[in-house]
This record gives C-alpha cells, sequence and structure tokens, in this order.
C-alpha cells in the first residue's frame, strides 16, 4: 500500500503511518477520497472571479455609491433587528422575575421530549411548593419600665426604723420623727432612667368643650359639666381614655382658659422637663416661704414656681420682695388671671392636683402649701418616698384621723365648708358604697390624706388619678380630704393601683410650719390687721354655733385673772371678703 493510496503525502507537513505508529501515539486516518480535496480550490477560485468582475464593472458602470447604501442599509437594518431581540429578551427576563411559576413551565417545555416521566416529577413538585413568605415582621420593641431598687448591703437605711416617741408630757399632739434620706450624690445615681409602669392606662388625653352645657350633677365653666353617666364611665379603666380634667376651653392650659398665664410664664413652665416644686398664693393671704437646706444641683435642676393672683402680686411688689426678674429668692412667681372660681381655697386646688397640666413636660413634681416651709433637699425627698418605694404617687395620712365619716365632722365643727353640702357629698358617697374605715382595708392604711404636701411622677395613671380627684373637688366640696379615698379605691378596685401613705410625723420632718412673724415685723410685710369689734354676750351666743367660725387663736392673760382665758374668734365676712375679728 502506498501513501497515495492512504491520501496521505509522502513530504511535507505531514508524517508517514510509521512515524506516527513509532511515537507512541495515534491520530484519525484521513479516508476523504482525493477528488473531494480538489473542491475547495475550485470554488474559491469561482469566488474570487465573481469579486474581481464586480470590481472591475462597478466603477465602470458608476454603481458603487449604490452598493455603498445597499451595504448600509443592510448593516442599520441588522442593528434594529439585534437591538428588538435584546430588548424582548430584557422583557422575557422579567416576566421570568415576577412570575416564579413561568421558569419551571419553559423548562418543562425544553425537557419534554427528553425525559417525560422525570417532567412529571418536577412537575408535581412545583405544584406543591408554598408561595414566598413575606419579609419576617419584627415586633416592637419592649418598652422598658422602673422596678425599683433595693440598699446595698452595709447602708444605714437598709434596716432602719423609727424610734419610739419622746416621753414629754409637756409637749402633746403631732411632732416630726427622723428619716433616713441618702446622701444627694447617692440618690441623683439612683435617679430612673425609666418611668414607672402604668397599670391598664397607656394613653391620657383631656376633653375640650368649647360650647358648654349645665348639668344638674354639678361643674363648673372650668372643669365643665360631665354628666353621672360620664363620671361612671371614667372610672372603667382602660388602655386609652379621654377624661375632664380641668382647663375644657381655650388652646391650651393657662391660655384663655381661666386660671390664664402670660405667654412668657408659659413658655418658661414648658422648659421644666426634671423636678418641679409648686405652690401658690392668692388673696395675699400668706408670706413667701424660702426653701432651705438646698443643694447646688437642685437649684440648677429643679424649677421653684409660686402661683399667686394679680391682688398677690401688688402686695408683693409693693413690699419690695418681687423684683423685675419675677423671683422672690428660688421662688420664680407666676402671676395668675382671669381666676375660675371666687373661693381661694378652690383655685388653689388647680395647681395642687392638676400640675402635669401645667407643666406637660416634667417628670416629678412636689406641691407645697404655702404655709409650709421646705427644708430638704427635692432630690433627696423624690428618693425617700418615691423611688425606693416604686411608686409613683406618695400622700401622708391624717396624724389623727383615719375615717371619712370622722372626718367630715370635723369639718364641719371647724366650719370649713357649708355643712348641707358635706352632708350631700357624704351621703352621696355611702350610696356608692363608702363605709367607715377598719382593719378589714389593709394594707390601706388610712381613708383620710394631709393634702398639704403631695409628691407623685407624671405617668398616665397618676395623672389620671388627680383629675378624677380634682372633678370630685370642682363637683361637691373643696374639702379635698373627703374626696380622696372614694377616687383611690374606685382606681385600685380596676388596676391595683396603690399610693405610698407615709406617716405624718415623716411629712413634718422635711416640711416646717414655721413661728409667727413678730407683730413689727407683720406689720411691716403684711397688709393692715382687720378690725376689733367688742362682743356682747348676746351676740356671743348667737355666733357661737356659727359655721364660719374657722379659727382660733388664745391671746395674753392679764392681771388678777391670769387663770380665766379668753379667746378672739375670726369671723368671715362673705359680703366684704375680709376677716373680723371679735374679742
Amino acid at each position: 500500500m502506498t501513501t497515495g493510496s492512504l491520501g496521505l503525502r509522502s513530504s511535507g507537513s505531514y508524517v508517514s503511518l510509521q512515524q506516527i505508529q513509532n511515537g507512541s501515539f495515534l491520530l484519525p486516518i484521513q479516508t476523504t477520497p482525493p477528488f473531494l480535496l480538489r473542491k475547495p480550490p475550485k470554488m474559491l477560485k469561482e469566488k474570487e472571479n465573481l469579486f474581481h468582475l464586480i470590481c472591475k464593472f462597478a466603477p465602470r458602470k458608476k454603481v458603487g455609491m449604490l452598493l455603498l447604501c445597499i451595504v448600509s442599509a443592510a448593516v442599520f437594518i441588522w442593528v434594529l433587528y439585534v437591538g428588538k431581540g435584546e430588548h424582548a429578551g430584557e422583557n422575557n427576563f422579567q416576566n421570568v422575575n415576577i412570575q416564579p411559576g413561568t421558569i419551571s413551565e419553559e423548562k418543562d417545555s425544553m425537557n419534554r421530549s427528553f425525559s417525560p416521566h422525570v417532567m412529571e416529577v418536577e412537575g408535581s413538585v412545583n405544584e406543591t411548593l408554598p408561595p414566598p413568605l413575606p419579609p419576617p415582621a419584627y415586633p416592637p420593641p419592649t418598652p422598658t419600665y422602673f422596678s425599683g431598687y433595693v440598699l446595698p448591703p452595709g447602708n444605714p437605711c437598709e434596716h432602719f426604723t423609727l424610734p419610739p416617741p419622746p416621753a414629754d408630757k409637756k409637749r402633746t399632739g403631732p411632732r416630726p420623727c427622723p428619716v433616713c434620706y441618702l446622701p444627694l450624690e447617692d440618690a441623683i445615681a439612683l435617679m430612673p432612667n425609666a418611668p414607672s409602669f402604668s397599670p391598664v392606662l397607656k394613653e391620657l388625653t383631656y376633653i375640650h368643650e368649647e360650647n358648654l352645657t349645665k348639668s344638674e350633677f354639678g361643674g363648673s365653666e372650668f372643669g365643665g359639666y360631665p354628666s353621672l353617666k360620664q363620671r361612671d364611665d371614667s372610672y372603667d379603666i382602660r388602655e386609652s381614655m379621654n377624661a375632664h380634667c380641668g382647663f375644657v376651653r381655650g388652646v391650651k392650659p393657662g391660655h384663655q382658659t381661666g386660671f390664664d398665664i402670660d405667654d412668657s410664664d408659659l413658655l418658661e413652665m414648658e422648659t421644666c422637663r426634671g423636678v418641679i416644686v409648686a405652690s401658690a398664693i392668692f388673696g395675699a393671704f400668706d408670706l413667701i416661704r424660702q426653701p432651705k437646706n438646698i443643694s447646688e444641683y437642685a437649684k440648677r435642676n429643679v424649677c421653684f414656681h409660686m402661683f399667686v393672683d394679680e391682688e398677690t402680686e401688688a402686695f408683693l411688689r409693693n413690699s419690695h420682695e418681687l423684683g423685675s426678674d419675677n423671683k422672690v429668692g428660688l421662688w420664680r412667681i407666676i402671676v395668675v388671671h382671669n381666676l375660675p372660681y371666687s373661693d381661694p381655697r378652690r383655685n388653689g386646688k388647680i395647681p395642687k392636683l392638676l400640675l402635669h397640666r401645667l407643666f406637660p413636660n416634667a417628670r416629678y413634681s412636689m406641691w407645697i402649701d404655702a404655709k409650709l416651709e421646705l427644708v430638704v433637699d427635692p432630690i433627696q425627698i423624690l428618693e425617700r418616698f418615691l423611688w425606693r418605694k416604686n411608686a409613683s404617687f406618695a400622700i401622708s395620712r391624717h396624724y389623727r384621723r383615719f375615717d371619712v365619716f370622722v372626718e367630715a365632722e370635723a369639718n364641719k365643727a371647724a366650719g370649713k365648708y357649708e355643712n348641707a353640702s358635706i352632708d350631700s357629698q357624704i351621703e352621696f358617697y355611702k350610696n356608692e358604697g363608702l363605709t367607715p374605715y377598719s382593719v378589714a382595708k389593709l394594707p390601706i392604711t388610712s381613708d383620710v390624706p394631709e393634702g398639704c404636701v403631695i409628691i407623685r411622677e407624671h405617668v398616665p395613671i397618676s395623672n389620671l388619678f388627680t383629675c378624677l380627684w380634682f372633678n370630685e373637688v370642682d363637683r361637691f366640696t373643696s374639702r379635698d380630704q373627703i374626696s380622696f379615698s372614694t377616687v383611690r379605691d374606685k382606681i385600685w378596685s380596676k388596676t391595683n393601683y396603690t399610693i405610698n401613705m407615709f406617716l405624718d410625723c415623716e411629712r413634718r420632718n422635711f416640711v416646717h410650719w414655721p413661728p409667727p412673724l413678730l407683730p413689727g415685723h407683720l406689720a411691716s410685710v403684711h397688709p393692715p390687721p382687720p378690725v376689733v369689734v367688742a362682743i356682747t354676750s348676746e351676740n356671743r351666743s348667737t355666733n357661737t354655733g356659727d359655721s364660719s367660725v374657722v379659727s382660733s387663736i388664745p391671746i395674753k392673760k392679764r392681771g388678777k385673772d391670769r387663770k380665766s382665758r379668753r379667746h378672739r374668734k375670726v369671723i368671715k365676712d362673705t359680703n366684704t371678703k375680709t376677716n373680723t375679728n371679735f374679742v
């Protein structure tokens, strides 16, 4: 066999069969007939002749430009066709992304001719796939609340107990007792970073009414006229509530609502975001007493505000106590215009019970009657009676009386209010279920508070408590001790909300009733004393049972009649709004 019969060249770039075998590797043997190898050169020659023919005649026939146009048109059409195909491919890709089932359907159509059995299995799997899950919804963060603390071991206040009262027979009646306060630095370090827990109630809003309609159940233009049904509904504690809480008219508390305050003072009150210490003097009936033992920290971070009416402001300016900065010592003087009530006591209940409305951004507040003098730093008081007890409301109980019925009779005997009104209020509460205090009410220790000091945190449940307490004062008598237990027990029955009622002797530890001023000093800073008129035996007998007697002040004994005691009774003249002393 020759190399020609195998279709292999004997020389050139190809090698012989023997050389391939000797090189230990094999190449495919060319079996194509020799005549097939000669056709490609002939076809190439024909193409070359056609190209030369075109190049030969194109210049002569002036068809070069025509050919160029044809080629350009062809290229343009091809570009359009390719671009349209790519756009269609993108649309198909988008459809695949939007419709997940399209992928499986196309896969089935492509592979159906190859493996029908496998496609049936894949189809069944695709049909059982669940729909895509939505993105996980993370729960809202759990709110954090202050839950109290335990004093560290070895702290002097950890096991502090009250010592027995001193055996002083010459001194009877209420007196202060020791209280274990933490050092100021420790109290500041223990200040809560989160609010206290408000059981059930989480959001409290207040009713606004411009068009008021009087009801037979009582009320006022300032606090509104809630019906008996609305009152009952306000004690049905829910997560979100809308309640009457004074200031029912106007844009915001203190602005065209009654108990109006200047805009500059309102702005100052809104900046108080921490602790508020507040008091009030209406009718120039008392003197401003400066707090003592107040730390520099409290002076910088605690707001001291004293509410006065226009009469008291004029008296302070005439006595040169009030300067151009509207301050008397630590107290910033807030002048109130358009007082809603004719009774100064009732006007005083507005800042006493509604401080959370007057100071919307404050966290804690402390109300102190103007007759008292603060002698302990407010931060230490908050730590002792709120934070350490994990409470949001603290008030001292009465030093002597624990029963509302006994308190009502004491108010009637002292002429604190009209007897018929007190009896009507007590009868109403009796019909609602009020019973005398007994040990069956434990752990409640008293039904009668000493309301001259209120310490509280501005959380929804404590705000609702003072709102409803104010509504009772607005509807019935201004003696808030009578209505306190009714409001407390109704809220407690729905929420288990408790109030820290501490001993009255502990209250007397941080607020003092200062001794009366000397007559000379009193005459120099206080309004003129009332007129003294002699009283005969006839009109003394007629005034003995008069309910308008508000106090009894002993006078100095003279001459040989030192064993006899004479008293000066102060009679309030409701017509002239002045006090007249009868000797």
